[in-house]
């Protein structure tokens, strides 16, 4: 068998990042396609659904397939691709106003059916599209130019959301720790089941708060943390609301974890896209007949 040669070439596109100079997003796409390639997995069998927002236009970045959603609708498309062809390795990307704001309903969904779905949330704390403003994940206090005396409402904590709707695969990165980030990504392909990365992405044009000093001055790195066991839900639980959210590395992973299409009945292992998919004529007939 010929051996398979990925490059990082390979996974670039002719199309000019459209993002700030310094947002954290170019961290994101750089730790997904070294991913992909350390993975040896190939352009052809990799598909990228994004949501709408500055980081939905990381699809357009990557040479793979790509579809880039409405707001809020990643996962809903990105599960028809996984059941429509389960040898794909189905990415769905976004910001923290996409999947947490329109997308709330269907991040919880996806997380209690598991699919195999790898979702990463670049997570800046503000809506940067729209040149700022607040996002379900800004702080309490948080002042942008739609909350101009502080934001009144309390923050969505993803990782405490996922690990209590039972997310199997559950981790949080920083875009400026390349290395960690690589790993984390990795992890969450190679796992069988609904993946999280929620990425802290500082916005560094509208978040003057969130920045890349202050993530580093307020994050708990759980590779330096002693004898942290991930696969105990209930301690991982009790660990990120102590630190308030704001730990990175593999917070949680369930080992045995059965994807949600390998438990459907009557789909077989064999691609829908791939098969032949036209009725018998002389059943078809029978099946129009009860009908008239």
């Amino acid at each position: 068998m010929a051996t398979v040669t990925v490059t990082l070439q390979d996974y670039k596109t002719s199309e000019k990042a459209w993002w700030c100079p310094g947002c954290g997003d170019f961290g994101v796409l750089a730790a997904l396609q070294k991913a992909l390639v350390e993975l040896e997995i190939e352009p052809h069998n990799v598909a990228v659904v994004a949501g709408i927002g500055c980081s939905g236009k990381i699809g357009n970045y990557i040479n793979a397939y790509n579809i880039h959603v409405t707001h809020g609708r990643t996962m809903p498309v990105a599960l028809g691709l996984k059941l429509a062809n389960r040898d794909l390795t189905v990415i769905a990307a976004g910001g923290d106003g996409d999947g947490y704001a329109i997308g709330m309903s269907h991040f919880l969904h996806a997380m209690r059916r598991n699919p195999d779905i790898t979702y990463i949330v670049m997570d800046n704390r503000i809506y940067g599209l729209t040149k700022g403003q607040t996002s379900p994940t800004s702080q309490t206090g948080f002042e942008t130019k739609s909350t101009p005396d502080g934001n009144l409402e309390r923050p969505v904590q993803p990782i405490q959301l996922a690990l209590a709707a039972g997310a199997t695969y559950v981790a949080q990165g920083f875009s400026s720790n390349q290395k960690q980030l690589v790993r984390l990504i990795k992890g969450a392909i190679q796992h069988k089941g609904f993946a999280l990365v929620n990425t802290f992405s500082p916005c560094v044009t509208f978040n003057k708060v969130n920045t890349y000093d202050w993530f580093k001055e307020h994050l708990v790195d759980l590779d330096e943390v002693p004898d942290y066991d991930p696969h105990d839900r209930v301690a991982a639980m009790r660990f990120v609301a102590e630190h308030d959210g704001l730990v990175t590395g593999l917070i949680y992973q369930e080992p045995e974890s059965i994807p949600f299409e390998e438990k459907l009945p009557g789909l077989g292992r064999r691609p829908l896209a791939a098969q032949d998919l036209r009725p018998d004529k002389e059943k078809l007939q029978q099946i129009l007949a009860q009908f008239r």
